[in-house]
């Protein structure tokens, strides 16, 4: 497959991937108090709300130029006031969740798609099937990306939610360094292993159940 075709099969799965994962946030967001995002338009499954030119476009496109066995992005932060949400401590949880469960439902979707695109199938599409394929790989990796107990990724959210409050002010410090302690572990993923020990488990635990609930 060469370039080009690879960029026509996943770029709409990577952009409703990512933009529908931040619009989940938002969206359980406004049920737990806080309007935010639902009053700057971001609780929305337009891409062009969402789409950040360099995580949700750049980044994987060069990922997948380079067939990089983890493929991850990112979209615009839709913004969250955790001081506006009812109980904030236990609602960050929710409001963390959202995305990881928007992927799950959204992996389950494609992997409906790729099943009734198979060959003798209701679509019978090859192109059709391997464009659901990815939308199932794109989802998972994203959901098990996002888990990683590190702020302010998801993980890290659902972390700080759990700890004690003293722990978590600690851990919520980490916040502004997070990303680049992730850029660092994935970097020395080889020699570590860090990364790809937390989120194999995750991604194989994660097709299994979805290729058992859907019988592909």
């Amino acid at each position: 497959m060469d370039l080009l075709q690879t960029i026509a099969l996943y770029a709409v799965p990577v952009v409703f991937a990512i933009t529908l994962h931040e619009a989940a946030h938002g969206y359980v967001a406004r049920m737990f108090g806080d309007q935010t995002a639902w009053m700057l338009g971001r609780v929305t499954a337009n891409p062009l709300k969402h789409i950040d030119p360099i995580g949700t476009v750049l980044l994987p496109g060069i990922l997948l130029l380079i067939h990089s066995p983890i493929l991850f992005g990112w979209a615009k932060p839709v913004p969250v006031n955790f001081g506006n949400l009812r109980n904030p401590k236990r609602d960050m949880l929710w409001v963390a969740m959202a995305g990881p469960v928007a992927n799950v439902i959204m992996a389950i979707g494609w992997a409906l798609l790729m099943k009734d695109s198979a060959p003798g199938a209701l679509f019978d599409s090859a192109a059709l099937s391997k464009m659901a394929m990815a939308g199932v790989q794109i989802n998972v990796m994203l959901m098990a990306f996002n888990l990683i107990p590190i702020p302010p990724l998801d993980g890290g959210r659902v972390v700080a939610s759990i700890l004690p409050r003293s722990l978590a002010h600690s851990y919520t410090q980490l916040e502004p360094y997070g990303l680049f302690i992730v850029m660092g572990l994935l970097l020395l993923d080889n020699q570590l292993g860090v990364i790809n020990a937390f989120i194999r488990p995750l991604i194989q635990g994660t097709v299994s159940l979805i290729a058992a609930l859907v019988g592909v």
